[in-house]
């Protein structure tokens, strides 16, 4: 006969560290961490990927970290695609209308390094070309899990900035 344990609270390995990464953000933006995503020019694979993230399987939600639709309340821009010629004034205008901090983040082989499109005269090829990025998240496309590496990692890259932006404020305060 199979018997099963109900449990009254909630498995702590998964919470603990979900509630620590809340608190982190939480501390890093004063709120929730919101992303703009922009499409500059894919093949709607590294889109795809993107979209799992909010399923249930993965459910970037519960770790304080959301989609916006607009620039204004973008913490993050989340970019995926050859970089267009079309896209650079859209992508420039985007990012100059996010509050600071900003982070960027290039999304998958063709923001990364231009993938199979590299430069030419429709492409620039590469996000750097155009826009200081804080994160690369390699692959064609990036899998939900390399997605949700590089967002810790660029969450990391945020601390450090604050952490530069204090002492170098210390620092003036000084002298």
């Amino acid at each position: 006969m199979v018997t099963f344990e109900l449990l009254d609270e909630p498995d702590s390995s998964i919470t603990e560290p979900s509630t620590a990464l809340r608190r982190q953000i939480q501390h890093l933006f004063g709120r929730s961490l919101h992303i703009r995503h922009v499409d500059a020019g894919s093949c709607n694979g590294c889109e795809s990927e993107i979209k799992l993230l909010t399923s249930p399987y993965y459910d970037i939600h519960r770790l304080g970290i959301f989609f916006t639709t607009t620039p204004r309340h973008a913490d993050l821009l989340l970019v995926t695609g050859a970089i267009t010629r079309a896209m650079v004034d859209p992508l420039q205008r985007t990012y100059a209308a996010m509050p600071e901090p900003r982070l960027v983040v290039a999304t998958g082989a063709c923001a990364c390094d231009g993938g199979i499109f590299g430069r030419s005269c429709l492409t620039l090829g590469r996000l750097s070309a155009i826009l200081p990025v804080d994160t690369y998240i390699p692959g064609c496309p990036p899998t939900p899990l390399a997605l949700i590496h590089g967002l810790l990692l660029t969450l990391g890259r945020a601390e450090q900035r604050l952490h530069r932006q204090i002492l170098a404020h210390h620092a003036d305060g000084k002298a």
